[in-house]
């Protein structure tokens, strides 16, 4: 009962929010609901899917109980018990699992395909599950080593010169892959991987003429390719390799020209045992307001498109209307002399 209510009773809590017309009443180890006949069948259904969880040993979080409740709605869904309670990954006490089914179609394609393109906004899980699934291919001697890589491209801001060696200049913009990994093993374990090579990190720019042969390889911000890196990242394909490549196509940070990722979408679509899995704001695990974040700059983004799409009619009708007037032909007083006319 302790771990289904959470710190505080933060659980019950969410229950409640999630079915307002419902009072929830707990005494002991009793949940009484009362409520009309629909109401209750509803948040029932919701707390025996949560204990079902419970008793696979999972803890538990708000967004637990916001996508269970968000599944249960959704008719001929998978249960929350089902698709909630696969762990990929059980490390220093945490266990790494998909929390959404679009984490989990995710999850599936990565089993079934040799390359998967992981898009979606921030906050979705696109890099954390696909280092989760690097470690546990790893673990399992499905590969030999895994090598994450990324782009190193500044976030709209200009860093200048930065002193030190060359590790030291890049290591600031692959310090998000260092963290995750650290978390998934054991940090005094990842040192030794990493001097082995078992471990890879490197920048993007290193990758050319390399061949990476059974290894699990993750290219992260790949929104900030260019066209000309994310084909040469793709050809370094091997035998027993396999790829994951994620970014969320809204946060583009290039100076000038095309993301490689957002053209990668149509050159590739119709290939098979290449996925594209498309993550959305329903598929966020941060902080609550991230999700709403990530739909306000949608409907911005969309609002302004609609706009520049009325400007551009506007100015082609302009435009036709004055090459319709140039081609009419001359009437009478439009042949006259400039002298002749009164």
């Amino acid at each position: 009962m302790v771990q289904l209510l959470g710190p505080q009773d933060r659980l019950l809590r969410v229950v409640e929010h999630e079915h307002p017309e419902v009072d929830v009443h707990v005494r002991g180890n009793e949940i009484t609901l009362s409520g009309g006949r629909d109401a209750v069948a509803s948040a029932r259904a919701l707390v025996e899917e949560l204990i079902a969880l419970a008793r696979t040993g999972q803890g538990l979080d708000p967004a637990d109980v916001r996508v269970s409740s968000r599944m249960l709605r959704a008719d001929g869904g998978p249960r929350p018990s089902a698709l909630l309670g696969e762990a990929i990954l059980t490390s220093r006490g945490r266990t790494i699992r998909p929390k959404t089914p679009g984490q989990k179609a995710y999850v599936d394609a990565i089993d079934d395909n040799t390359i998967v393109f992981g898009i979606g906004p921030a906050g979705t899980g696109k890099t954390y599950l696909a280092m989760a699934k690097a470690v546990q291919a790893l673990q399992r001697k499905e590969v030999d080593r895994i090598i994450l890589t990324r782009p190193a491209v500044e976030a709209g801001e200009r860093l200048g010169f930065l002193p030190g060696t060359l590790t030291d200049k890049i290591d600031p913009y692959l310090r998000p892959l260092y963290d995750a990994i650290n978390e998934m093993m054991d940090p005094e374990l990842v040192p030794k991987l990493m001097a082995s090579g078992t471990i890879e990190v490197a920048p993007l720019a290193y990758m050319r003429g390399r061949t990476l042969n059974s290894s699990f390889v993750v290219l992260d911000e790949a929104q900030n390719t260019t066209p000309e890196q994310i084909k040469m990242f793709l050809t370094r394909l091997g035998f027993g390799t396999k790829m994951v490549v994620t970014g969320d196509i809204t946060q583009v940070d290039l100076p000038q020209g095309v993301s490689g990722l957002r053209l990668v979408t149509r050159v590739l679509k119709d290939i098979d045992d290449i996925s594209f899995s498309h993550l959305t704001s329903d598929d966020v695990v941060r902080h609550t307001l991230v999700g709403r974040i990530v739909d306000a700059y949608s409907a911005y983004d969309e609002q302004r498109l609609v706009a520049r799409r009325e400007r551009d009619e506007a100015s082609e009708f302009a435009n036709r209307a004055e090459r319709r007037a140039a081609a009419r032909p001359a009437g009478p007083r439009d042949r006259l002399p400039k002298r002749g006319r009164s």
